[in-house]
């Protein structure tokens, strides 16, 4: 899923739409957790929300999403909470009923672009003092729907804003076909707010630990290892890149689980070596930690978040993650009692924070892709780093918010530029794309433009390639262009120990409806030189286009080769491949 900021939002040109709920006056009091205090604690301000936004697949009546925007709000009972200022100033949370109210459309300004407008709009209704502090809002296009929602942070975490668009789009689902809602109220936030306010005590050892990385930080919570300029508010700079793509991600992967580390592991060891190299440091951040410990957390919504810290000072695999255990294990105790002796959480400017969220992993779904979702933070001022990793079917990405200063952009900068060049760099030299044949040792990656004239001469030197093949590279170079412009397509080759290319492959990831829905891996083009062949560098390119395959969801492979070709169908044979369909062609 794409992360943005609303400065960066792509939302096509439309007439924009808020929904006006009516919000009774506070009732009943309720618990406030360690976070929501500090978050609500600083005060309205602009700036203090998320938002995702997705397009809907179908024309559907504003007031059918206004009824089950409603449903939403009925079954998470932290959207019908408000904050006020109690009478020391201390922000209380309470109860608010949420009743219908009306669209409202808010204008679009001569010269303003959507996203700017859009921004006006929930920087105004979702502050944390508001009641409520949510907003849903439609961007109506001649090319469809796009639907927004966001809240104060203090009510929502990057999951629950999953949770929210899952639980919208059911009930949208349900109103299309007149079905009653099935949903039931989900456990509420603040009685998880209760729990963790009822635990015990966190035990002396997390103390001593918790003061050790915060007089290694000088008695703050850590900061950003480089200079940020002048330490106060500058307007945000915020930089989003695509780190891996889905092979890279897949690489990456392969190689943590060589180490027998997770992903974030080794994604800390890049952080902590860059961090060594750049500012002879440690690495140190405040680490957020989600706090559904448990399974009756899933489906709900709420901050369930709770801050550590994490300090890396050995860029090793081992260490890294063990750096990663002990930050989950410092962050699954009630902060307010573990940082009463710095008076609350000790921040400065320049605090550095590193979240990472795997949404592969997590057991709430929406399809991202065909819905065009996006994660969407506001624009504000800051005087920290804020660094979020987000993982996804389609890769690695991550978003960096920064003050706006000369010093930032170079430091920051630099820091950013170095990490995914290291990161790139361990994703192409991952186990995944060795192969060990008869001794010798071999890298298949995708094949860039300069392997276009080795990848022609692999398919000319072959039975058929007199006939079929051309000697002109333009066409090959035009082909190239078409397949690496198409993402269901890796074009692959195989180098020796000497960065010769001794091999290639094309691989096509297939999705369809037939036999369930399956998803299917075409092989084609697979070639290996003639120095090269029978020694097994064939099977283990098979092998490993079957690896690829499943990573992305494939359940059948498939090949074709010519009727002509007897030693070719026998080693598709040996591997498990049957003669089961007659494949028929002809030229267009």
């Amino acid at each position: 899923m794409r992360l943005t900021n609303v400065t960066h939002l792509r939302l096509p040109f439309g007439r924009l739409w808020g929904y006006d709920v009516a919000a009774s006056a506070p009732g009943r009091r309720l618990p406030v957790s360690f976070d929501q205090r500090l978050h609500v604690g600083a005060g309205d301000r602009p700036g203090s929300w998320m938002a995702l936004s997705f397009r809907l697949p179908a024309p559907i009546p504003r007031e059918s999403i206004a009824d089950a925007w409603l449903e939403v709000i009925a079954r998470h009972g932290t959207l019908r909470t408000a904050f006020v200022a109690g009478a020391d100033g201390e922000p209380e949370l309470h109860e608010i009923e949420i009743g219908p109210g009306s669209w409202v459309e808010h204008q679009v300004g001569s010269g303003q672009a959507v996203n700017d407008a859009l921004r006006d709009v929930l920087d105004e209704a979702c502050s944390p003092y508001r009641h409520p502090s949510h907003r849903l809002c439609v961007l109506e296009t001649a090319a469809g729907l796009t639907v927004v929602i966001a809240a104060d942070h203090a009510h929502v975490d990057m999951w629950s804003m999953l949770v929210i668009a899952r639980d919208l789009l059911s009930a949208l689902d349900a109103g299309r076909v007149g079905a009653q809602p099935t949903s039931q109220p989900a456990p509420a936030f603040v009685e998880h707010t209760q729990t963790l306010l009822d635990r015990d005590a966190a035990p002396d050892h997390v103390r001593r630990r918790w003061e050790d990385i915060i007089d290694g930080s000088g008695g703050v919570m850590p900061q950003f290892p480089l200079s940020l300029g002048t330490p106060e508010p500058h307007r945000e700079r915020v930089e989003v890149r695509d780190v891996f793509d889905v092979d890279d991600a897949a690489a990456f992967a392969a190689q943590a689980r060589d180490d027998g580390v997770s992903t974030l592991a080794r994604a800390v060891v890049a952080m902590t070596a860059v961090t060594r190299e750049l500012a002879d440091a440690p690495l140190r951040a405040v680490f957020p930690v989600h706090s559904r410990f448990e399974d009756t957390w899933h489906d709900s919504v709420g901050w369930f978040i709770t801050n550590s810290v994490l300090e890396s000072g050995v860029a090793e695999p081992l260490a890294a993650a063990a750096a990663v255990k002990e930050a989950v294990q410092l962050g699954a105790w009630p902060l307010a009692d573990v940082l009463a002796p710095w008076g609350g959480m000790p921040v400065a400017p320049g605090m550095f924070a590193i979240s990472w969220l795997d949404l592969r992993r997590l057991p709430v779904r929406i399809d991202s892709v065909g819905l065009d979702a996006q994660y969407v933070s506001a624009a504000t001022d800051t005087d920290g780093v804020m660094l979020w990793f987000i993982l996804d079917e389609s890769g690695l990405h991550l978003r960096c918010r920064y003050p706006d200063t000369a010093e930032a952009r170079a430091n920051v900068g630099g820091w950013l530029d170095l990490l995914v060049a290291r990161l790139q760099a361990d994703a192409r030299s991952s186990v995944r794309g060795r192969l060990q044949v008869a001794g010798r040792e071999f890298r298949l990656e995708r094949a860039n433009r300069d392997d276009i004239g080795a990848i022609a001469a692999l398919l000319l030197d072959d039975q058929f390639g007199r006939d079929r093949e051309s000697v002109e590279l333009e066409r090959y170079e035009a082909a190239f262009s078409a397949v690496a412009r198409d993402g269901s397509n890796y074009l692959g080759v195989v180098r020796d120990s000497d960065d010769h290319a001794v091999a290639t492959m094309q691989l096509t990831v297939i999705p369809g409806l037939s036999r369930g829905g399956s998803t299917r891996l075409q092989i084609e083009g697979l070639r290996v030189a003639a120095g090269t062949r029978s020694q097994g560098l064939g099977a283990a390119m098979l092998e490993w286009a079957h690896e690829f395959g499943r990573v992305r969801g494939a359940r059948l492979s498939q090949v074709t080769t010519d009727d002509a070709r007897e030693r070719t169908r026998a080693f598709y044979t040996r591997h498990g491949y049957q003669t089961a369909h007659v494949g028929l062609k002809r030229e267009i």
